[in-house]
C-alpha cells in the first residue's frame, strides 16, 4: 500500500509541475482532483451488511474521508442487494458485490476492511484482513472468546496493522470532554462504575430444523465455527442468543460499550476478579438458550469497582436512561450516555449538564450516528498519520476481555480470580472455555 502511494504521490506531483501550464488546467475540476486525490485515497471493503451497515454510509460518503469503497460483501444475496442499494443513495459509483470475503482479501487494492459480520467472525476475519495486508475496523465484540482476544492483538502488532474496534463512544466529543475531567479530577478519586442497558426484547422461537434460506451461503456463514444443519431463525439475528458457537449475549452485544466507558474512566486495566448473578428470567420457554438479566462484578487494584447491570427483556428505567455509564467519584459523580453528560457535586447537586445532540443510535436494532462516522474517520486519519487511533486494538481488547470474564463465570456458575497483567484466568474449569473448537482450517492463528 505505501510503495503504491508513494509512486501515486510521486509520479502526479511530477506530472502535475510539468504540465500546470497546459494538460493539468485543461482537465476538468473533477478529473483533476481525482488525480490529486487518489494520493491519499483508501479503498475500502466492508464485509457484514445488516443491521450495522448504517454506521458506515456517511464516513465513507464524506468528501473528507477521501475513500472509494470497492467491496460490499455478505454471504446473503439479498443483503448484497440492499446494501448496493443503500450505498448508491450516498455514492456516484458501484462497489463490487462479493460472496466469500476471501476472494476480498486477494485483491491488493483493498487497503481497509470493515468487519462487521457476526461475532464468531470478527477476530477470525479481522486477522485473515491484516494477513492480507488490510487495516482493520472491527466491530464489537472483537473476539468470540479470549484466546480469539490474544490473537487479534498479535496480530495487529505482527502485522503492523492498525486496528480500531468499533466501541464508537470513544470518539463521542461529549465522551472525551467529561472522561478528561475526570482524569484530572473534578470528582475527585473515581473508585466505582456502573454500566447498564436495559431493553424490551421479546421472545425468540425455538430453533427447529429448516430448509437453508434462499440466497445464503449457509457454509460461509458458519466460518470458523464447527458445521450444523441450518436451524430456522438462526441467520439473520437470533445468532446472538442461540447458545455459545456465534454470539457473545447481551454483554458482548451491547455491555461491551458501557464497560468500555468505565474502564476508560477509571483508568483500570484487567480486573483482579470477576463474581456474576445471571439468568434467564423471561419467556422461560422461549428459544433464548442463555441468560437475559445479568449483574457483574468487576473488582480492580486500588480498590475500585465496576458493575454491569445488563437487562435484555425487562426495559425498566432503573438509571435513567435506557444505556449509559454512571462514575463514582469522591467528590462528585457523572452520568454518561450517547447524547450527553451530567455532572454533580457530592451533596449530589446537579453542576453542569451539556447535551451534543448526538444522533447514535440507543437501544434500538440498527445503529450508525455521528459518533460512529468520528469513529471511522478517526481510522481513516490515523492510517494517513493525521490522527491517533481512539479505540486501538490492544487497548480495546481489555474491555472485551470483562465480556469473556462474565460469560465464562455465568457458564460455570461461580466467579474467579484473574491475573491484573496478563488477564489469565486462576480456574482451571473457566480456563477450559479460554478458547472454543473451531472448522479444520479456520482457527484464527498466524
Amino acid at each position: 500500500m505505501t510503495s503504491r502511494r508513494d509512486f501515486l504521490k510521486k509520479t502526479t506531483l511530477v506530472g502535475a509541475g510539468l504540465t500546470v501550464g497546459s494538460s493539468a488546467m485543461a482537465m476538468s475540476a473533477k478529473s483533476y482532483n481525482n488525480i490529486l486525490g487518489s494520493n491519499d485515497r483508501l479503498n475500502v471493503a466492508i464485509a457484514g451488511l445488516g443491521r450495522r451497515v448504517a454506521a458506515f454510509k456517511q464516513p465513507i460518503a464524506a468528501k473528507e474521508s477521501n475513500v472509494k469503497l470497492l467491496y460490499l460483501c455478505d454471504v446473503m444475496e439479498s443483503q448484497r442487494l440492499n446494501g448496493l442499494k443503500a450505498f448508491r443513495q450516498h455514492i456516484d459509483y458501484n462497489p463490487k458485490l462479493e460472496n466469500d470475503v476471501r476472494r476480498v482479501f486477494d485483491d491488493k487494492h483493498v487497503d481497509v476492511f470493515i468487519n462487521a459480520t457476526p461475532d464468531h467472525w470478527h477476530a477470525p476475519g479481522s486477522i485473515m484482513a491484516m494477513k492480507a495486508g488490510k487495516h482493520v475496523y472491527v466491530e464489537k465484540p472483537c473476539s468470540h472468546n479470549m484466546h480469539e482476544n490474544e490473537q487479534l492483538v498479535k496480530a495487529s502488532k505482527h502485522f503492523n496493522k492498525i486496528v480500531q474496534m468499533g466501541n464508537q463512544q470513544r470518539s463521542a466529543g461529549h465522551t472525551i470532554e467529561i472522561i478528561n475531567k475526570i482524569h484530572n479530577g473534578i470528582i475527585g478519586t473515581p473508585y466505582k462504575a456502573v454500566a447498564f442497558y436495559s431493553n424490551g426484547r421479546g421472545q425468540v422461537p425455538l430453533q427447529k430444523s429448516a430448509a437453508i434460506p434462499n440466497g445464503l451461503d449457509w457454509d460461509l456463514w458458519q466460518g470458523p465455527a464447527p458445521r450444523r444443519n441450518y436451524t430456522s431463525e438462526t441467520w439473520n439475528y437470533n445468532w446472538h442468543w442461540y447458545g455459545w458457537e456465534y454470539g457473545t449475549a447481551e454483554a458482548g452485544n451491547n455491555g461491551t460499550h458501557e464497560l468500555d466507558v468505565a474502564r476508560w474512566a477509571l483508568q483500570v486495566d484487567f480486573p483482579d476478579q470477576v463474581s456474576v448473578d445471571a439468568e434467564k428470567n423471561h419467556f422461560r420457554e422461549d428459544g433464548w438458550e442463555m441468560y437475559d438479566a445479568m449483574e457483574a462484578t468487576f473488582k480492580f487494584k486500588n480498590n475500585k469497582v465496576i458493575k454491569w447491570d445488563g437487562q435484555s427483556r425487562n426495559s425498566y428505567n432503573t438509571y435513567g436512561g435506557g444505556r449509559g455509564t454512571i462514575i463514582y467519584g469522591t467528590e462528585g459523580s457523572v452520568f454518561i450516555d450517547r447524547s450527553k453528560y451530567r455532572l454533580y457535586n457530592r451533596a449530589g447537586k446537579l453542576i453542569k449538564e451539556y447535551d451534543s445532540n448526538s444522533n447514535e443510535a440507543g437501544t434500538s436494532l440498527g445503529g450508525g450516528g455521528s459518533t460512529s462516522t468520528k469513529h471511522v474517520q478517526n481510522l481513516f486519519h490515523t492510517i494517513r498519520g493525521k490522527a491517533n487511533l481512539n479505540a486501538p486494538i490492544d487497548d480495546a481488547s481489555k474491555s472485551m476481555a470483562m465480556v469473556h470474564y462474565a460469560n465464562i463465570a455465568y457458564r460455570i456458575n461461580k466467579g474467579f480470580d484473574i491475573d491484573n497483567k496478563s488477564g489469565l484466568i486462576y480456574n482451571k474449569e473457566a480456563m477450559a472455555l479460554w478458547s472454543r473448537t473451531y472448522e479444520p482450517g479456520w482457527e484464527p492463528n498466524f
